[in-house]
């Protein structure tokens, strides 16, 4: 018997999670129109697609925000949301 449309998402969405190194996620959410259009024009002048223009900018922040930080201290459990044994 064939499969629904239904049934060839959920495949399909299974599929992704385990894509690659180490699987995918999704992000469903909604931006405003202006981080949508700089988002645009951003991925369109790089010559890449919005998705690979996003995850560039996250990994970007990320590491900035990681190189601040010292690890094994409290600042880096916290944001790494670890939790010492001692809370």
């Amino acid at each position: 018997m064939a499969k629904s449309a239904s049934e060839r998402q959920a495949a399909y969405r299974e599929r992704r999670a385990k894509a690659g190194d180490n699987g995918e996620r999704r992000i469903n959410t909604w931006v405003s129109t202006g981080a949508s259009l700089a988002l645009s024009r951003l991925a369109a002048r790089q010559g890449i697609s919005q998705r690979e223009m996003l995850e560039r900018l996250i990994i970007a922040a990320d590491k900035e925000v990681t190189a601040k930080v010292a690890i094994d201290t409290q600042e880096w459990d916290d944001y790494f949301l670890l939790r010492s044994d001692n809370e």
